[in-house]
């Protein structure tokens, strides 16, 4: 009898062991750190960091907490791809066309010049190709990435004098980052990449004689109506995703339901992003229009706009050439619009058309 009890008592002592373990598995905090670009309390970009943590510990029962680094902090406001990358940090908030210099294929996942608006991108992301040729492009370097966040259209910026025609962009030292910087330059602009909180001093020294930023909701307290006055409307970054990064390691090392947590906590707050983006753009629009005068909304010429899009065709003609994993996202982007756009013309654009003239 004391022989057939052991193989009982065992299997019991293992069940015990296994149901320990499996408690303590799930009763151990996980602590992350995040290292974003932007500054401490930055609207809107930094919100959506501090919305993120904050779902994913309450849906975690305080199991997963995600502390944030701003730039003050880190002092690598363009370095969150090698601080994720080297285990510096578990996580990055940034924008993937800031590193085209280390992983050109990168900046197709912010956005493309002349290329899909938010909520066609959203839909190449998730029901398209987006997320999985992302992954190719972030796999080799142990790393994940998600949407993060999108701006919507943005701005095509901030100009000290009027543009009227393609000789005024000549020698315009300008800042404005990603591919929309590549054919700028080929455009005869000296383009160039200066951190957000260098911006103001920037412009108001004559360093630059031209940015681009985001819209009326972000570039309003960065106070750039203070020196310049022409305000254009954009072409570059019709819907401009930013990016959450992860280190494969860590991701790895969470059990899981913490890494599905994460990963509905990462996209709900990047939808939050674009509707708060949407609200705060029309409420600021309001308020420059009301209490700066002198800014003057303007659009690009039509000459300036063929070239600039006859740049860009040039230009991924020519990525799409030389690599095969570029030419693989710009075809896939492309096909998408072709699929996509003909529903955009008939829905929302037609109807804005439809109304615009009563709206005035």
């Amino acid at each position: 009898m004391r022989f057939r009890l052991l193989p009982a008592i065992t299997a019991a002592f293992m069940l015990l062991t296994f149901a320990s373990a499996q408690a303590q598995t799930e009763d151990k905090t996980y602590t992350l750190r995040l290292a974003e670009t932007w500054g401490p309390n930055y609207p809107i970009l930094g919100d959506t960091t501090r919305s993120m943590a904050a779902m994913a510990e309450k849906m975690s029962n305080g199991r997963l907490k995600i502390r944030i680094d701003s730039s003050n902090k880190h002092k690598a406001p363009f370095g969150i791809f090698d601080l994720v990358k080297a285990g510096q940090y578990d996580m990055g908030h940034t924008a993937s066309y800031y590193y085209k210099g280390k992983i050109p294929n990168a900046m197709y996942f912010t956005t493309v010049p002349f290329g899909m608006i938010a909520a066609e991108q959203y839909a190449w992301f998730y029901y398209g190709d987006g997320m999985e040729l992302m992954r190719k492009v972030y796999e080799p370097h142990g790393l994940l990435s998600f949407p993060g966040g999108n701006t919507g259209n943005q701005m095509g910026g901030w100009f000290s004098e009027e543009i009227k025609s393609l000789e005024d962009l000549q020698g315009l030292k300008m800042r404005t980052p990603g591919f929309a910087g590549e054919v700028m330059a080929e455009l005869g602009v000296a383009v160039t990449n200066v951190p957000p909180g260098e911006l103001f001093t920037a412009l108001d020294r004559g360093t630059l004689d031209a940015l681009e930023w985001v819209g009326p909701a972000l570039d309003l307290p960065m106070g750039f109506h203070q020196i310049v006055n022409y305000y254009y409307s954009g072409w570059h970054e019709p819907g401009a995703e930013v990016q959450f990064l992860i280190n494969d390691k860590t991701w790895s090392s969470l059990p899981e339901d913490l890494q599905e947590i994460l990963r509905v906590a990462m996209r709900t707050a990047a939808y939050d992003m674009y509707a708060q983006s949407m609200h705060m753009n029309g409420q600021a629009w309001s308020t420059m229009k009301e209490n700066y005068p002198n800014v003057q909304a303007k659009v690009f010429p039509p000459k300036v706009i063929d070239a600039l899009r006859t740049a860009t065709e040039k230009l991924l003609a020519e990525a799409a050439e030389n690599d095969p994993l570029a030419r693989e996202i710009i075809q896939s982007q492309a096909n998408y619009i072709k699929t996509i756009r003909p529903w955009t013309d008939i829905s929302d654009k037609a109807y804005l058309n439809s109304v615009s003239p009563s709206a005035e």
